[in-house]
């Protein structure tokens, strides 16, 4: 029997650090801070990634997002879907940061500490939500512990 290849580990290990948060001097945005650390650094770095409102509300629109979540929270007991609603709300912005940074990635990261503004990468975040929507989906029920709804 031939043995399988060990496929290769991913190049960068990235973990959310917290967030999403306001962003301080600008109320309509939300940042989620990740660390960042690539294989061949000798240490992680701190990267800040931002998503205006006005993102956000198109990532729900295209992901017919309230729909989906009702639908998703209709098995809930109706008191606790409050806090399942608001907790989903947050996975999607840290969802969003998440696609941002990985386009940041893409376009290469140096090895400092920094930031994603709001603006950067505006057009290729709306192609990434529309490419990666299952699993932005698959990733918040994860998180939020519960089974895909019926379709």
């Amino acid at each position: 029997m031939p043995s399988q290849p060990i496929p290769e580990p991913p190049p960068y290990r990235i973990t959310l650090f917290y967030g999403p948060e306001p962003v301080e001097a600008h109320p309509s945005r939300l940042a989620c801070v990740f660390n960042v650390k690539k294989r061949s650094w000798k240490g992680g770095v701190q990267v800040a990634v931002e998503v205006n409102e006005a993102q956000a509300a198109h990532a729900r629109e295209a992901l017919a997002f309230e729909p989906w979540l009702h639908k998703t929270l209709a098995s809930i007991a109706v008191e606790e879907r409050p806090t399942y609603e608001s907790r989903a709300q947050d996975l999607l912005i840290q969802g969003l940061c998440a696609l941002k940074l990985d386009l940041a990635i893409d376009a290469g990261i140096q090895q400092e500490n920094g930031r994603v503004s709001a603006e950067a990468f505006a057009r290729e975040l709306d192609q990434a939500i529309a490419q990666q929507a299952n699993r932005l989906k698959t990733q918040i029920l994860a998180e939020l512990d519960l089974a895909s709804p019926a379709e």
